[in-house]
């Protein structure tokens, strides 16, 4: 991008070296810099606070600026700040004074522990030893959240300025026993487009397509439907489209000990080769015009 107006330790934007596809590509919760200071807030080990990263999504989507498109991707961890949230989800359990009247307090991500700032990590673990003044809350709210969507909002309207259309593809994961209540299937991906609304059905049926073609299992929005990212930005009638993919992480990760299994590279190949197949049916899509760059 033209400018850094942010702390790249936080975050960064990795650009092609000309932007040739309608698509941005986030990875919001891959982070993994957890400072000396959270940790020793902290009553987890190092081990247990890393339960609610998308573990190595950056790199199993690490493809998009070699095919085209720029990628967002978080350093901090989604235990220190959850960007996919409305900016105050704020679980008033969590602080020594009372929050600000504007914050969501009554949101279903704050009672279940998973607001903008979580007070768990996965299985309903507490992340602190004990509560945090308001203002830390803010802070990095003001520092971390506010800057990281000013950047996500710039590089959607850059595309759709560039494109006269935009595809985000909002990256994460899901851990490995997530099944489809009544069938028992575990799926390998999960698509999510807010049952239709943040997404085109088509592009959402040409992900599924391009996945099961892989070889792989996806279903659509059950159990995941997308988050804060994908219903904020995915506006369909304006040619601002949004995807959540879910990746299962027992087909990389091992969830024990959080090693790569050995067959990550190739399943970062198949990210690649769907990466490639959705840029080639958004240029049939929307036409060679929409997609000429200037």
């Amino acid at each position: 991008m033209e400018e850094t107006y942010w702390d790249p330790e936080l975050f960064e934007v990795r650009e092609p070296e000309t932007q040739t596809i309608p698509f941005v590509y986030n990875s919001p919760h891959s982070g993994r810099r957890y400072s000396r200071a959270f940790l020793e807030s902290s009553r987890l080990d190092a081990l247990g606070i890393r339960r609610s990263e998308d573990h190595f999504v950056d790199e199993l989507f690490s493809a998009a600026p070699a095919l085209g498109a720029p990628m967002l991707l978080a350093h901090f961890p989604r235990a220190y700040v959850d960007v996919n949230r409305e900016p105050y989800e704020l679980d008033p359990r969590m602080f020594i004074d009372a929050v600000p009247p504007y914050a969501n307090s009554n949101s279903v991500r704050v009672a279940g522990g998973l607001g903008t700032i979580p007070r768990i990590v996965a299985e309903n673990v507490e992340i602190y030893q004990r509560r945090l003044p308001v203002a830390e809350a803010l802070s990095r709210i003001d520092t971390i959240y506010k800057p990281y969507h000013a950047c996500l909002r710039k590089l959607i309207a850059r595309t759709h300025a560039r494109f006269g259309f935009g595809v985000l593809i909002d990256c994460h994961s899901m851990p490995g026993n997530i099944r489809i209540a009544g069938t028992g299937v575990r799926p390998d991906f999960i698509v999510g487009d807010r049952y239709g609304t943040s997404a085109s059905a088509d592009l959402s049926n040409a992900a599924i397509a391009l996945l099961e073609d892989l070889g792989f299992t996806a279903v659509r929005n059950k159990p995941y439907a997308g988050g804060f990212i994908t219903e904020h930005y995915g506006r369909p009638v304006k040619g601002l489209h949004a995807l959540q993919i879910e990746v299962n992480r027992a087909l990389y990760v091992d969830e024990t000990n959080l090693a790569k299994r050995p067959h990550f590279a190739a399943l970062a190949g198949s990210l690649s080769v769907f990466m490639e197949g959705m840029a080639e049916f958004v240029a049939r899509y929307t036409g060679d015009s929409a997609l000429a760059a200037e």
